[in-house]
This record gives C-alpha cells, structure tokens and sequence, in this order.
C-alpha cells in the first residue's frame, strides 16, 4: 500500500485547517456618531442595535442599569428584570448583542473585542441620558462574560458598580484536556456546523412558563454554530481569568445554588478567585433555591430586593440573607 496519499493528506492539512477557521462577523469602519434612540443604540459601523428600556412611573428614578443578555437568548429575557427595577425607582436598558435576537448577522459570533467594545459605547451613551445617576451594568450568564472582560480590560466602560447574575465563567481553563482539544478541533474542522443540545436534561429554572417561551420564541437560537460556541468558550476562559481581578467599581456577583446549566465544578474553582474585598467593594450571594435563570425563577422578586438594596447600600446586609449562604464559597 503506497504511503504517498496520507503524505500528501498530512501536508494539505495545515491548509484545510486553514481554510476551516472559526468564522467572526464583518464589522464595517466607523461611520456614524453613536447616539441612543428610543428602540435601538446606533453603533460607530452604522448598524442598530435593537433596545428595550423600562422607566420608573411613579417615583424619581435612583440609578440607571444596562442589562446585558445570556448566550442564544436577546434584550427580551431582560423583561423580568427590567420591569422589576423600573418598579423599584430604577432606569433599565437592554440591547440585542450582536449575533442575537434581532441584530444583524444573527447566530455568527462577533468576537470578544467587538462585543466589549460595543458595551463601552451603550454605556456612555446611557451615562449620557441620565448625567446625574449612577450607572451600574448587569449581566446574565454570557452577558456577565462580557461585563467581567470589559471590566478587566485596558479600557473599561463608565461604571459605578457590576452586578454579575451567574456569570458564565467556564472557561478552557476548568476543562480536561480531552475536552479543551476537542473544543478546539471541532472549531477547526466543522465551525459551520450547528448544533442542538438533545438528550441533555438539565432545568434552567423552576419558573417553567418562562421555560417555555425561551422554546417557543423564533429569535432564541436552538441550533447553535461551533465556532460561535468556541467564541462562548473564549469568552468565559476571559471571564473565569477576569475574577481576581475585578476589583473597582463595586460589583455584586450572584448564583443559584441549583446551578445545572455551568459546570458546578467550574463555578467552585472560580467563587474563591473572587478579591476578598470590604463589603461595599464587593459582594457575593448564593441562593439555595436558584436555578442559572435567576432573573427569571419563581424567586425573582428577592433577587430583585437585594439588586435594589445593594445599589442604595452596599454595606448593608441583603435583605434575603443570600449574602450569608456565601461564605463558605461553593454551590455544593
């Protein structure tokens, strides 16, 4: 059997490899000066991304919070939250990240630089709205990624305070090595090719009408690229690198002690990274009866109360006690 086929396979290789490379949205040169709009942010490429926002009716408005959203899902599964706050004397904001809900080139990930850079903009330009208030960004799952690396990075958007609601933080780093290569390989070989979690069980959250909307809703992606889910997985490995040093602005990182959607391994390996730090710097809280869609569990409105109360007072205890379940560091 001549050899010389495989040789000119192995040689080739490099190439198809090549040729098979990850896929990142187009991003156009700045032609527009970013501004917000009642319905969407106007980004420096000229694109919109679509907004929702929620204002308090029937009190003075505290704060204002930029709201980022979870992997596959968009600004609607904010709504909870939004309203909640609102209600609570607090301006809300939400965008469709790229690549999610109705933004454009929707299912092809952006990339972590284009994404951070894009919470810089919508930050400002919600600072600009509301001068006199502090600002403060929340973030569920992916969006909470996005948050931990722009908070990190050499220029972080205009803060008064983070609020991580079950940061996605597993990253290449809490992988075995079986799993990292094969992540990696299947980002080079197939990064077109969707998939669709069958066969995994696993309960997001026990509010199980919003479960179901998440199914039902056609802008919530099912079929998920590779390439897009290696994006993720860059993503949090920042994020999960990003924990020791989050350290200013103040920041509130939360998590349900029913965590099934991160590895809880993961999540153990990453609370203890977190800065010990005086507890108007920075705050942990775990919830014994949460899920990863704590924004959305039958417990939202405690989640909510304690949002609300550590921006009046970080120093004050939580009003639900979740801070205390904190101590001992571990969803276990």
């Amino acid at each position: 059997m001549s050899l010389r086929p495989l040789r000119r396979a192995v040689l080739l290789l490099p190439f198809l490899l090549a040729a098979c490379a990850p896929r990142l949205q187009e991003i156009g040169p700045p032609v527009d000066p970013p501004r917000l709009d009642e319905a969407a942010i106007h980004m420096p490429d000229g694109i919109d991304l679509p907004l929702r926002q929620w204002q308090p009716w029937d009190r003075p408005t505290e704060a204002s919070i930029l709201g980022l959203h979870g992997f596959n899902d968009y600004s609607k599964g904010l709504s909870a939250v939004g309203k909640g706050m609102a209600r609570r004397g607090f301006a809300f904001y939400a965008y469709d990240q790229r690549g999610f809900g109705a933004s454009p080139q929707h299912g092809i990930w952006a990339g972590e630089a284009q994404m951070v850079a894009d919470l810089r903009v919508a930050a400002r330009l919600v600072k600009a709205r509301h001068p006199d208030l502090p600002l403060f960004l929340l973030g569920e799952s992916m969006g909470g990624s996005v948050i931990m690396a722009a908070m990190t990075g050499d220029d972080p958007p205009v803060a008064d305070g983070v609020i991580l609601v079950a940061p996605a933080i597993w990253g290449l780093q809490t992988m075995p090595a079986i799993q990292r290569k094969a992540i990696e390989l299947s980002a080079r070989l197939v990064p077109w090719m969707k998939v669709y979690p069958t066969g995994v069980h696993v309960q997001a959250s026990d509010n199980r009408a919003a479960l179901r909307d998440l199914a039902r809703d056609p802008l919530v992606i099912k079929e998920t690229r590779v390439d897009t889910a290696y994006g993720l997985v860059q993503l949090m490995s920042t994020a999960f690198d990003a924990a020791s040093k989050l350290d200013k602005p103040r920041w509130l990182v939360m998590f349900g002690e029913r965590e099934a959607i991160l590895s809880r391994s993961a999540v153990n390996e990453t609370l203890p990274l977190f800065p010990e730090t005086a507890p108007d710097r920075g705050r942990l809280a775990i919830y014994r009866r949460g899920y990863h869609l704590l924004l959305r569990d039958f417990g939202q409105y405690e989640v909510f109360d304690d949002i609300a109360a550590w921006i009046r007072d970080p120093q004050a205890p939580l009003p639900s006690g979740a801070d205390k379940n904190a101590a001992k560091e571990s969803i276990d």
